[in-house]
């Protein structure tokens, strides 16, 4: 009796057993069945969505849509990928084309990227060029013999020596000068009633002499003769020439001395021949001498010279100052600033921000917290570490002045996988290429034929089990899952996989349909 109730207790526990698990087993393939036919849908950034739409989810326009297993073949919609069994990912469009760059701020603070305003302004000097004083020719003077006669003393001995007007230079004795003088003497020594018109003939014949107007004066001054008279500096300036030395013979012509005044002075600017058409005479110009730092002298254009040097590609602007307290002297190093012509405030940035490449002009600009794209600008004019940007900026904008030729790097590689990423799509003859595999039938419908392959090196496809199109004309006849086969396929324009001839693996030809 007891063994009967075991056995139905038994029995009713397997029984009991069994539809629990038929129930649990039924439920998770349910489960699976529902998340499998939910996952298309998720995975395709929504069903209704095309190339270059606005995903809602992201906010992000949508580039393409690839498997990311095969990520050079592009489609224009989302799908099932015709190469595995997942659904298509969508590839967004990147800010900056691709090229910004997002760095956490300690790091920017460890690579010292330092970040300055685009602010408007105008430049405080546009063109700041080197140049030399020269001697202003203008105030040359060139003291020459009228006369025959002898240099008795030379009181200038060396070029270069600072003269002052009306210091005496050398003391010349002229037979000339003497026999001039003793008339006018004679002349004087008549009576008043008898000097008459001879007065001013005998003073006319010391002129014609070549005696000046200081050595008539003195003649006249002290009613006596002088013999020896003293040819003096007509300027405040320096030497230049020596003609005249102790014991000499001069003949008329013959120049004695050449004087050059420092009252103003020349100073010979080398401009390059792309920044002459800004200047015009009479500008107004600053100029610093390296000998004499923090002092600024004005002075005005005077000339732009019609002579270009061949090799610096450079033309000399004549400057003219003056130099009263004598302190620049011929050949010392100036630098001159040509002041900035009127015109309206252009945006300017730090010289050092740019990037200049050879063919463009980058600066990296901040994008947002922890964010740097690089932008192509125009540029114009630089002076004083500051430079105008004629074209890509707005004002307010910040820009990396320091650490943004390594944010360019970055910049650069991520464009260009970004480009390479979205580049045009192979073209139709490409699309059409055939290519040809070797595999076993795993299914067979009216519209798709599932292939297990081996490798295709043509379009760089591995292993794999997928779904092949059936060509317009339909599925080839005869084939059913187990089959070994051999058969051709190309791409069509959305990389989908299909059918050109499908044989036996054995046969010869494919058979076509």
């Amino acid at each position: 009796m007891k063994k009967s109730t075991i056995a139905r207790t038994a029995a009713v526990l397997l029984v009991l057993a069994g539809a629990g698990g038929s129930y649990y087993l039924g439920h998770q393939q349910g489960s699976r069945h529902g998340a499998a036919s939910d996952a298309p849908a998720r995975g395709t950034a929504g069903a209704n969505l095309k190339a270059g739409d606005i995903d809602p989810g992201t906010g992000k326009r949508i580039l393409y849509w690839h498997d990311p297993m095969v990520p050079g073949q592009r489609f224009d919609k989302p799908g099932k990928s015709p190469f595995m069994d997942m659904p298509l990912s969508p590839v967004y469009e990147q800010a900056g084309d691709g090229a910004t760059v997002t760095i956490d701020s300690r790091v920017a603070q460890n690579l010292g990227v330092r970040t300055a305003e685009v602010k408007a302004g105008r430049l405080a000097s546009t063109l700041e060029v080197p140049g030399n004083v020269a001697i202003n020719e203008r105030g040359i003077e060139v003291l020459q013999a009228r006369t025959t006669g002898f240099v008795e003393r030379a009181y200038v001995r060396t070029t270069l020596d600072p003269v002052r007007r009306g210091q005496p230079l050398a003391q010349i004795y002229s037979p000339e000068w003497v026999t001039a003088q003793e008339e006018y003497l004679a002349v004087v020594r008549l009576g008043a009633g008898l000097q008459g018109d001879l007065r001013e003939a005998a003073v006319a014949r010391m002129r014609q002499a070549g005696m000046t107007d200081s050595h008539i004066r003195l003649v006249q001054d002290t009613g006596k003769l002088q013999p020896r008279l003293a040819v003096t500096s007509t300027v405040d300036g320096i030497v230049t020439e020596i003609g005249a030395r102790d014991g000499m013979t001069v003949s008329p012509g013959t120049t004695l001395f050449r004087l050059a005044s420092l009252a103003t002075v020349w100073v010979l600017a080398e401009v390059p021949e792309t920044h002459v058409a800004q200047l015009r005479p009479g500008q107004a110009v600053s100029v610093v001498a390296a000998a004499l730092p923090g002092q600024p002298l004005a002075g005005k254009v005077d000339a732009i010279l019609p002579d270009i040097n061949a090799s610096t590609r450079t033309v000399k602007v004549r400057v003219e100052l003056q130099n009263q307290r004598r302190q620049l002297l011929p050949g010392m190093f100036v630098t001159a600033r040509f002041d900035a012509a009127p015109g309206p405030d252009r945006l300017l940035v730090p010289t050092e921000s740019l990037i200049r490449t050879g063919t463009r002009t980058i600066v990296m600009v901040e994008t947002g917290p922890g964010g740097f794209s690089p932008v192509e600008v125009r540029t114009g004019a630089a002076s004083g570490g500051q430079t105008e940007v004629l074209e890509g900026l707005r004002a307010g904008q910040k820009v990396v002045v320091s650490g943004q030729f390594l944010l360019d790097s970055e910049a650069s590689l991520r464009g260009t996988a970004q480009r390479m990423a979205a580049a045009p799509a192979a073209p139709a003859a490409a699309a059409a290429q055939e290519h040809e595999g070797t595999g076993r039938v795993e299914a067979v419908s009216a519209d798709s034929m599932t292939i297990s392959h081996g490798p295709i090196p043509s379009v760089q496809w591995g292993a794999m089990t997928m779904d092949f199109a059936a060509p317009a004309s339909g599925m080839p006849k005869g084939f059913k899952p187990g089959d070994r086969i051999r058969f051709r396929f190309h791409l069509d324009r959305d990389g989908a996989a299909v059918l050109s001839s499908v044989a036996p693996a054995g046969s010869a030809d494919g058979a076509r349909p």
